[in-house]
């Protein structure tokens, strides 16, 4: 019964850090817009990818596609420097 409760409560907590990190796509969108708004010294493809991944990043996690919507955004932010 022991080990049956530490499963129940241990797959609760796998399934919220999931949701916890699906809804993190705002925050991560969020301090992108705030780098891009400091005018930051890119390279004019840099300037495009970045604004494309940004961008891309938003419909995925639109579409529930976290992962990679997480993936671009991590992929906009090593652009960025942050």
């Amino acid at each position: 019964m022991r080990a049956l409760k530490h499963f129940v409560v241990g797959s609760a907590m796998i399934v919220a850090s999931g949701f916890a990190f699906a809804h993190n796509c705002p925050n991560e969108m969020k301090a992108i817009d705030a780098k891009l708004a400091t005018n930051p010294k890119l390279s004019s493809t840099d300037a495009i990818t970045v604004a494309q991944l940004r961008a891309s990043a938003e419909e995925l996690h639109k579409a529930g596609r976290h992962d990679q919507a997480m993936q671009a955004l991590a992929d906009a932010k090593k652009l960025l420097g942050i």
